[in-house]
């Protein structure tokens, strides 16, 4: 099945027992905006999950703005809302799915493989007239066992060592010669043009751009296998590909689209820029990579 459902697919199954709905509107710079919007209305059944709170851990000298959480925290906190081994978890935002996309990251990361993410979120859902409520579940808590799967991540190292072979190598960074490191936010920022949430802008060398954004149809569903391997053409499917953003967050939905598009070996960098410009020796490029 798809890692994603459309609303009437859910719709279908709103009070299935074995099925949690997880609500993770965010809204950086407005921590509290998500959790509010929550209380004043979610979809039926739905609990919270806070991105900074619940989704990440406290920020330290490195690892991002979105350090990943503790996998025992994370387990432990998923058992209280009443989410064990055997659920189906169905996760939405109001953000394009970012948010969705990061829950759907980490309980794979945590070998939960039955996650979903809800095409179009929160709003569209409302959009179509469909339940909703100020009412909050009483979740009965259940057992959580981690198995985590550490071959999903990529370390600053690694990082390096990519981006070093990119550069000794002076080719395109999406050659099938070299390992890929993917750049998943918007072109400005990759280029260095503007940067709003870190301390430096630009980009880790040899990096290539593919927006996160631009894996999804205007009404936020994620796009066609097809319409993904055009948008990823170039890249070789058995390359080590590993996929960064700002600070690990958006970088998931490019996990995602990279994994339907058929690409096999994908890894995140969790702590992505903000953890790359964390380290005063990593250098920084801007503008256009040059290809040979």
């Amino acid at each position: 099945m798809d890692a994603t459902v459309t609303k009437r697919w859910l719709l279908a199954r709103l009070y299935e027992p074995e099925q949690t709905i997880v609500d993770c509107r965010f809204t950086l710079g407005k921590p509290e905006a998500g959790r509010e919007s929550y209380e004043q209305e979610h979809i039926p059944g739905a609990v919270y999950l806070d991105l900074e709170h619940d989704l990440s851990s406290p920020v330290g000298e490195h690892g991002g703005r979105h350090p990943l959480p503790d996998p025992q925290v994370l387990a432990a906190r998923l058992a209280k809302l009443g989410i064990g081994n055997g659920s189906r978890i169905v996760a939405y935002d109001d953000e394009s799915g970012m948010n969705a996309a990061r829950l759907w990251w980490l309980l794979r990361y945590l070998g939960h493989e039955n996650v979903f993410i809800l095409e179009g979120g929160f709003s569209a859902w409302k959009a179509e007239k469909f339940p909703v409520t100020d009412h909050q579940p009483v979740r009965v808590p259940s057992s959580f066992e981690p198995k985590v799967q550490p071959q999903m991540l990529a370390d600053v190292n690694e990082v390096r060592r990519i981006s070093e072979l990119s550069a000794a190598a002076a080719v395109p960074a999406s050659s099938s010669a070299l390992p890929v490191l993917i750049d998943s936010r918007a072109h400005e920022r990759y280029l260095g043009l503007e940067e709003t949430l870190d301390k430096k802008a630009g980009h880790i060398p040899g990096a290539v751009n593919f927006f996160w954004k631009n894996t999804q149809n205007t009404d936020g569903s994620v796009k066609s296998a097809e319409q993904l391997q055009e948008h990823f053409a170039g890249l070789d499917k058995d390359a080590e590909i590993i996929v960064y953003c700002g600070s690990g967050v958006t970088a998931c939905p490019n996990v995602l689209a990279l994994e339907k598009a058929g690409y096999k070996n994908v890894r995140l960098y969790p702590g992505s820029w903000s953890d790359w410009i964390s380290y005063e020796g990593n250098p920084i490029a801007t503008g256009e990579e040059e290809k040979s």
